[in-house]
């Protein structure tokens, strides 16, 4: 199948793969400011099956088929040329998937807030909601509908998280196709364990919210022996909306990743020194 995407720049491709039920746009709001001061790549944004404007027909009916397509979507738009992976949430479940069969491909991993070892939120250990900064006049100005969604996760209430939450996830939420979604949703957890193969020894970023309520961050931490060029952060006052809840630390550590992978592209796995890649 086909899926709908967006792409921005030229360069070494960087894959962006979105969480459950957003669209594209919470990749693009977070990484566009920051790759503005960074040439060189090519932002590949695509929707995932059955959200935003990526159809997802009968066969798609598991996380195994929405991998499936990604992967098919890799192939159609970045071939076998070296790139780079981001994914949040449920799609930083399915980016440490693609690693395990794409691993000499893949120059470098990011993950926000990503499903960690244990998939189902039941089960996971999570803390419990709280806000830190908040403002009930804020969600008082908007409908009842968006205020709750946002109010539901946001550990931020202020009026650039709420506008980012606006542009950057609400209309993934009112796109996605809810019959698609409930049908993938009875075999949520993937056949093979994305760390089931070879450690993979390029370098990683999980990114976590000390508040996060949906994936937590202690189910991430235990995932750290198969990424050992890891940097593992929890960040305070910052839940699943990490990314504009915390903006400055998210582009700094993102930007220390990115540097480690560029490092890491100039020199052979013996260390000596070789050609920068390019796209």
């Amino acid at each position: 199948m086909t899926l709908n995407f967006v792409e921005r720049g030229s360069g070494i491709p960087v894959l962006a793969v979105h969480g459950w039920t957003p669209d594209h746009r919470l990749m693009l709001g977070c990484l566009e400011p920051f790759f503005s001061g960074r040439p060189g790549y090519r932002r590949l944004y695509p929707d995932l099956p059955g959200m935003g404007k990526s159809p997802a027909p009968e066969s798609i009916a598991s996380s195994d088929d929405v991998l499936a397509a990604l992967d098919d979507f890799v192939d159609r738009t970045i071939g076998d040329a070296p790139f780079l992976l981001v994914g949040e949430s449920y799609g930083g479940y399915l980016s440490r998937a693609l690693v395990r069969t794409r691993a000499d491909q893949v120059l470098g991993l990011a993950l926000i807030c990503p499903i960690g070892a244990v998939v189902e939120h039941a089960d996971r250990h999570v803390p419990g909601h709280r806000v830190l900064r908040a403002d009930p006049d804020l969600l008082a100005s908007v409908d009842p509908r968006t205020a709750e969604a946002f109010a539901e996760i946001a550990v931020v209430q202020t009026p650039e998280t709420l506008r980012r939450f606006r542009e950057e996830i609400m209309p993934g939420l009112d796109a996605a196709d809810s019959a698609a979604m409930a049908r993938i949703r009875q075999r949520w957890t993937l056949t093979d364990d994305p760390e089931g193969g070879e450690p993979f020894a390029r370098p990683t970023l999980i990114l976590t919210g000390r508040q996060d309520s949906s994936v937590g961050y202690l189910d991430q931490f235990v995932l750290l022996p198969h990424y050992p060029r890891a940097s593992f952060a929890v960040l305070d006052v910052a839940g699943h909306n990490l990314q504009f809840e915390q903006p400055e630390l998210f582009d700094t550590l993102m930007g220390d990743w990115l540097d480690r992978v560029d490092e890491s592209s100039q020199h052979g796995a013996d260390g000596r020194r070789t050609r920068r890649l390019t796209g």
